[in-house]
């Protein structure tokens, strides 16, 4: 499958926009997917722990391999803190006790693969490595109910201006049902909180033809709505791109990496179809990209969901007066 063309190919300067992808799966340790990547794409091994791995110098970048769970990787601080010999000790045995406990919850814990910023045109060859995670046994979100997997695009955005982020942002929420419904999102994705939607208060201030706020005004009003990473487009790594200073606690969070993209976690890891891969999930991505980019197309559906909702939600209100009224009659 070939990767389609965004209407917005390249950044403000020109360059060509990349996108990262993150997949988790099940069936294959760290170490037999560190090998396998670099068996596709060459590269150098840099084995960091017992659970967590890197193949280096690609041809993109380095990818990340790691079992998908903090607890099972050796403490960042305490292997940095000055160690004297019974602090070295209980360094040693709390590593090997999060390297045991990797050991027992490798294959529920998925093991998790970050791959490094690729130009979207470049897609399908990375998509060699879907291929190959099939053919080495790897087992996606439909192998087990207890596999809430998922693959994570990271669209680098076209303009970091607070307008644009606003029209991609509000062509994502007017698409998400839709991209629900053709991704048909494994029921135990649905019931944990990793890719929950947004609320419908949200959705109706951004759709607000009047709304224009500058970048510290979208990201406090996102923040002030979605005080959370689990939303299935995450802007927290956009906005801590672009705001590395902001007070919110969100902001400090270690899983948060600022990066100038969004962070789309709504794709289940659909390892069982034979021709799914990243180039699948971009395609479907680009009808936001599509809509974001025809601002006539875009206006007509925000005042189509603003008269539908509001409406409703001022009968709403009607009824809850009347039947207030009749209880207090």
């Amino acid at each position: 499958m070939k990767a389609q063309a965004p209407p917005e190919p390249t950044t403000s300067d020109g360059a060509t926009r990349k996108v990262g992808v993150e997949i988790e799966f099940a069936g294959l340790d760290a170490m037999a997917t560190t090998k396998l990547v670099q068996s596709l794409f060459e590269g150098r091994i840099d084995v960091q722990s017992a659970h967590r791995m890197k193949v280096c110098d690609t041809r993109w970048g380095d990818f990340k391999i790691e079992l998908d769970s903090h607890y099972v990787h050796p403490d960042a601080a305490r292997e940095s803190a000055q160690q004297d010999d019974w602090e070295r000790m209980r360094r040693d045995i709390d590593r090997r006790s999060r390297e045991l406990l990797g050991d027992m919850v490798t294959g529920v814990v998925p093991t998790e693969i970050v791959c490094p910023p690729v130009p979207w045109d470049e897609l399908d060859t990375l998509d060699a490595l879907f291929d190959a995670l099939r053919q080495h046994g790897a087992k996606g979100t439909e192998a087990s109910l207890l596999y809430g997997f998922g693959l994570h695009l990271n669209p680098e955005l076209p303009s970091l201006e607070a307008a644009d982020i606003l029209r991609y942002l509000r062509a994502y929420l007017l698409s998400a049902n839709w991209l629900r419904e053709q991704i048909r999102v494994d029921i135990t994705r649905e019931v944990l909180p990793h890719a929950n939607p947004f609320h419908k208060r949200y959705c109706l201030k951004l759709f607000d033809p009047d709304y224009a706020p500058d970048i510290d005004t979208l990201i406090d009003d996102y923040l002030a709505d979605n005080p959370t990473r689990n939303r299935d487009l995450d802007m927290l790594p956009l906005f801590a791109h672009l705001r590395p200073e902001h007070p919110h606690e969100l902001f400090r969070k270690e899983l948060v990496q600022p990066r100038p993209t969004f962070h789309y976690r709504l794709p289940n890891a659909q390892l069982s179809e034979p021709d799914w891969g990243a180039v699948t999930e971009w395609n479907r991505w680009l009808e936001v990209e599509r809509l974001a980019c025809a601002p006539d197309t875009l206006s007509e559906r925000m005042a189509e969901y603003r008269a539908r909702h509001l409406d409703r939600s001022l009968w709403q209100k009607v009824k809850n007066s009347l039947t207030g009224d009749a209880k207090d009659g």
